[in-house]
């Protein structure tokens, strides 16, 4: 028996066929065209990391409980000449005010890390708006300056999280380099893991009242320093001008649009 396609059956399927070769050449030949593509499709992602074109890479600390090692803290970023970025959740500001001066008195960054530290991915995008302007109001009200960065509780996101953020002045900012600190991981596991996986453009994080956040955060800044890495604040380590991020969570530069930080273009961190 001989079976008979019909030409316009035919011609479906033979489009089909090339259609499907020809993204399967693109996106292989142009990596980047498939991140966006998928960024388009939907799913919106925040920064992990920043494609930098020096040994650049930002250390955060998350503050949601607690307060009692902050000091230390501070004593070793000084000790190390470095400045970092502390994400503080709104009722930690509202618990240790003084705590949030000095960190910036001391000139690192706050960033906003919601108010109450609830799953926000299960709020509207009303009282996600509230949660951040809340902590924002805040933090500027005791330093004079207004997050200009992010962090999601748990790291959990979905659209709506980095839209509202972003409709509220703040990039959301995750991190690609976890010390688990919080686990009390003792302080070689700590300086281990970050070490291990540390590259330029990191984001590292620790938190403010790890059991052994304070000696593992200095014996971190000792090797990262030894290494060749400068460690400046998440908002210089961003690229500004027209950028993208990518399905791995790097910030890239547009073709033609140079990679230029904060730091670099003199802006106020």
């Amino acid at each position: 028996m001989v079976i008979r396609i019909r030409r316009p059956i035919l011609a479906v399927f033979l489009a089909f066929v090339v259609i499907t070769l020809v993204n399967a050449v693109q996106f292989s030949l142009y990596p980047t065209i498939a991140s966006v593509v998928s960024s388009k499709l939907g799913r919106r992602i925040p920064v992990y990391s920043v494609d930098v074109q020096d040994d650049r890479v930002s250390v955060s600390l998350d503050a949601t409980w607690g307060a009692s090692r902050t000091q230390d803290i501070l004593d070793v970023l000084d000790k190390h000449g470095v400045k970092a970025t502390f994400f503080l959740a709104g009722y930690w500001v509202n618990e240790y005010p003084d705590h949030v001066r000095m960190i910036a008195a001391r000139g690192h960054e706050i960033g906003n890390h919601s108010y109450s530290h609830p799953h926000l991915n299960s709020l509207t995008a009303e009282s996600i708006a509230a949660e951040l302007n809340r902590c924002s109001d805040m933090i500027e009200s005791l330093t004079g300056k207004r997050p200009k960065v992010f962090r999601a509780p748990f790291g959990e996101y979905n659209n709506r999280v980095i839209e509202t953020a972003e409709a509220c002045g703040l990039t959301t900012i995750q991190w690609d380099v976890d010390s688990l600190d919080w686990m009390n991981l003792s302080k070689s596991e700590i300086v281990n893991r970050v070490m291990s996986r540390v590259k330029r453009g990191s984001i590292i994080l620790f938190h403010n009242n790890g059991e052994h956040t304070v000696e593992a955060l200095d014996t971190v800044l000792g090797e990262l320093k030894s290494k060749g890495f400068t460690i400046v604040p998440v908002s210089a380590l961003l690229l500004t001008g027209e950028t993208y991020v990518d399905h791995t969570g790097r910030q890239m530069a547009r073709s033609g649009s140079p990679k230029t930080s904060t730091a670099e273009s003199g802006l106020e961190v």
